[in-house]
């Protein structure tokens, strides 16, 4: 997670868009990569397309239907001749198109699709600056999914929604310490989990190897932890150890 912003209840989803991309956009200036912007239709909005578009972005996002958009597919909003199949048939469309807050038009990429039983088809518009087939665009964009499961993840095993303090400030600390919370969870899944269980979910992680119960007997030369092997094995947690002691910053010598 790059960054998170604690908003107002009262005001839009994509309110002040900039103070949260704008570091990490200037994070990612230097290096030499493509880089790529996907968002829900909150960010659709002129403002943002330029500001991407300056700092050379591909993007792709979910733009509103309107009149005018619906006008442009009405070729494929005819139901498909013949006895419909259970598969849905989808189909997409490319066009140019400028709003008029628009200072120039855009490419828009249409999907639409037909199901079976149902009477009309279902239809989705994205603004894009890429030159890719539009299935291709689609496809990219839906993969915002999968940023959408790791934040139900970030959800459930830390409850950051949970905001309880009184004031606002406080309750935008907590988010911040949260984050820092799944970063850190993630980093420790990614770089010191031996591979087994590379797949353990935020929720497991933490019930079986940050919030599990020991014993601690001290010696006059030694302090020794008892963990129950119910959770993890000796061997697999002198694995994750390990690993982790592999991390340190070797010292530059001479």
């Amino acid at each position: 997670m790059e960054r998170a912003l604690l908003r107002q209840g009262n005001v839009h989803s994509a309110d002040d868009w900039r103070s949260v991309l704008g570091p990490v956009v200037k994070r990612y200036r230097d290096q030499t990569l493509k880089r790529f912007f996907r968002g829900d239709a909150a960010f659709a909005t002129p403002e943002l397309y330029e500001f991407l578009e300056a700092e050379h972005f591909f993007y792709a996002i979910r733009l509103k239907g309107n009149h005018l958009l619906h006008q442009k597919i009405a070729h494929l909003t005819t139901r498909p001749v013949g006895r419909p199949s259970f598969k849905p048939k989808v189909l997409y469309e490319s066009f140019r198109y400028q709003a008029h807050s628009w200072k120039k038009p855009r490419r828009v990429v249409a999907k639409v699709e037909w199901h079976v039983g149902e009477l009309f088809p279902r239809i989705g518009f994205i603004v894009t600056n890429l030159n890719w087939h539009a299935k291709r665009v689609v496809r990219f964009y839906n993969q915002r999914g999968t940023a959408e499961q790791w934040i139900k993840e970030g959800k459930l095993a830390l409850t950051w929604t949970r905001l309880s303090c009184h004031a606002f400030r406080d309750n935008a600390v907590r988010l911040q310490l949260f984050a820092l919370a799944y970063n850190l969870g993630n980093f420790l899944r990614r770089l010191a989990l031996p591979r087994k269980i590379q797949q353990w979910t935020l929720t497991t992680l933490r019930e079986k190897l940050i919030k599990i119960g020991a014993k601690v007997i001290r010696h006059a030369r030694s302090l020794t932890f008892q963990l129950a092997e119910v959770a993890v094995p000796r061997e697999l947690f002198a694995t994750i150890l390990h690993k982790i002691d592999q991390l340190r910053l070797v010292p530059e010598t001479g």
